[in-house]
């Protein structure tokens, strides 16, 4: 397949802001693609070479990008950086340099779509001494036989922004409208979420059809796509849907772990896939310590905690450990952590995750020997309100965010990567204003005046609407940041810069400056109030209103932990607004 063929469909989905259109456009390309494609196809739209939890990512820096675009077009870096101030798209900088300055040969080769693949990983892969020699040599290789078109995607998909607007739940439709029916959607939601790799369901969907799929399932050292739980405002209403009874467990404000045990091998996943083995060798140890089997897959949060006092810290506390490669043994001291497990789903080559909650968890006491650093989420099983609120100020007392109810019924099984009633939250500031902090994500900002003069005056921010797959904006948010992290605002946001409004948001305001909706922040609102210009939930309350939340505050916590589609939901807001009305 040559990279061209692949470079035409992406210049037509750039081209629509359609969900449907774009899922027309994809599965025709998978139709009419070889299977042996089907996963490179996958990835590369998506922006990556692999599945998320896989350690290989792309993302050059800018200044290794431009000197490599330089070697390649016989541009100057000045007028290469002059253009790519002005432009702020590597993409459209490529375009342009290429169509202006770029040297000619004798000597050049289309691109196939192996080639810009393997090229790519090869980048992604190459580190230490002379790596970036590598990579810039690949790199250059590629674009000294590309189009200025395919240099475009070569760009931005190397510089880890390629923006397509493509979200995972259009590429699933289009794999299922290519090569199965609507009816047979469940099916391949299933094996994406127990997989984690759409490369892998496209793959197996174009070679084996349906009976492909129900040989994906869940595997030790393969991550599932975590489930999720909804919100309601009272312990009334929890147990109401709940049937009237429920397991209560505290909620915990510490890091949600994955952990994936094989002998004496464990390794740590994140609630977005990321592999957090390295920064939690402590963990890793514990874990190792109390498991009592051949191999498992639990879930449980990474709290911490004060070895003085035994108190739980809160979440800023554990967010230290993320990320690190260096310090680790230091970092392990200042910031220790305490894991408290609440789930099973696999255990000694039996999937539980279509076991009710009941036989999980006694999985789970089965498995694990409790120690100082290895517990179980303290759990209740209760049917009346009071109990509920006991419990509830129990959680507080001992440093928890709330409670958390689970389903104990028959149908209570892991529906990962779903959100639903199964598990519902009841944290400690639904009974008051609103109080609680919400995740909400950027897509937009306002040019900042007075102080704030070349900064960002303001954030435009924004919930997810998991029914119609579109960010919702709710408020402007101008309040809670310090200097620091005001000036490092750009830095942080600008590689997430767009031309335009992205396709997937809902905005009835007019940015000074829009950015792909990838950076959560935790913010504090003094209440919920109707809103004709916000659209989060819009028509829900009013028909000519949406939800706005007043007097908005950054907390300091950047979210890195959550996916933009991880973040507060428009039914959540939806769902404070009506309980704070009822009180």
């Amino acid at each position: 397949m040559l990279y061209k063929d692949l470079v035409r469909v992406y210049e037509a989905l750039e081209s629509t802001s359609s969900r449907l259109e774009m899922t027309d456009i994809l599965a025709e390309l998978f139709r009419s693609s070889d299977c042996a494609h089907i996963r490179r196809i996958v990835y590369l739209t998506q922006g990556a070479l692999v599945p998320d939890f896989y350690p290989e990512k792309l993302g050059l820096a800018d200044k290794l990008y431009l000197r490599t675009l330089s070697m390649a077009t016989g541009a100057k870096e000045s007028e290469i950086r002059q253009l790519w101030a002005h432009e702020g798209d590597p993409g459209i900088v490529t375009e342009k340099a290429f169509e202006s300055k770029r040297q000619t040969t004798l000597f050049s080769s289309p691109l196939t779509l192996d080639r810009v693949y393997d090229s790519l990983l090869k980048i992604a892969r190459s580190e230490g001494s002379g790596s970036q020699e590598v990579k810039m040599r690949l790199l250059a290789d590629m674009l000294h036989d590309a189009t200025p078109v395919e240099g475009r995607y070569l760009a931005r998909i190397a510089t880890g922004r390629m923006r397509l607007g493509v979200a995972t739940q259009t590429v699933l439709d289009s794999l299922v409208q290519a090569f199965a029916s609507k009816a047979d959607k469940p099916a391949a939601e299933r094996a994406f979420n127990v997989t984690s790799d759409l490369g892998l369901v496209g793959e197996v969907l174009c070679q084996e059809g349906l009976e492909g799929l129900e040989r994906l399932h869940v595997i030790v050292g393969n991550p599932l796509r975590a489930m999720l739980a909804e919100r309601l405002p009272s312990p009334e209403e929890i147990l109401e849907r709940m049937g009237g009874r429920a397991m209560f467990e505290y909620k915990y404000d510490g890091l949600r772990v994955q952990a994936h045990i094989d002998g004496d091998r464990v390794k740590l996943y994140s609630r977005r896939l990321e592999d957090l083995t390295g920064g939690f060798p402590d963990v890793v140890k514990a874990l190792s310590a109390a498991f009592r089997g051949k191999s498992a897959i639990l879930e449980g949060e990474c709290v911490p905690v004060d070895i003085n006092t035994g108190e739980l810290l809160p979440f800023q506390e554990v967010s230290h450990r993320r990320g690190r490669k260096h310090g680790i043994t230091t970092a392990m001291e200042d910031y220790p952590v305490r894991v408290h497990l609440f789930d099973c789903l696999y255990l000694d080559g039996e999937d539980l995750t279509c076991l009710p909650l009941p036989d999980r968890r006694t999985a789970l006491t089965r498995c694990i020997r409790v120690s100082e650093d290895v517990r179980f989420s303290e759990a209740k099983v209760l049917d009346n309100v009071h109990d509920v609120e006991e419990f509830f100020t129990e959680a507080l007392t001992a440093g928890c965010e709330g409670l958390m109810a689970k389903s104990i019924n028959g149908d209570s099984v892991y529906r990962a990567g779903a959100r639903g009633f199964l598990w519902i939250k009841y944290k400690r500031e639904y009974r008051s204003e609103m109080t609680d902090t919400v995740d909400l994500v950027v897509v937009g900002a306002f040019h900042g005046r007075g102080k704030r003069g070349g900064l960002y005056g303001a954030l435009l921010m924004a919930t997810y609407n998991s029914e119609t797959d579109r960010f919702e904006t709710v408020s402007k948010l101008g309040s809670g940041f310090d200097d620091a992290t005001l000036a490092a605002l750009p830095e942080k946001l600008d590689r997430y810069r767009l031309p335009q409004k992205h396709p997937r948001v809902d905005s009835r305001m007019n940015a000074d400056v829009w950015f792909e909706p990838a950076v959560v922040l935790e913010v504090l609102g003094a209440e919920l109030s109707l809103s004709p210009i916000h659209t989060c939930a819009f028509g829900k309350v009013r028909e000519d209103a949406g939800l706005a939340i007043r007097f908005p505050r950054f907390t300091g916590v950047f979210r890195d932990d959550k996916e933009p589609r991880d973040t507060t939901s428009s039914q959540e807001l939806l769902s404070m607004y009506e309980g704070q009305r009822k009180k």
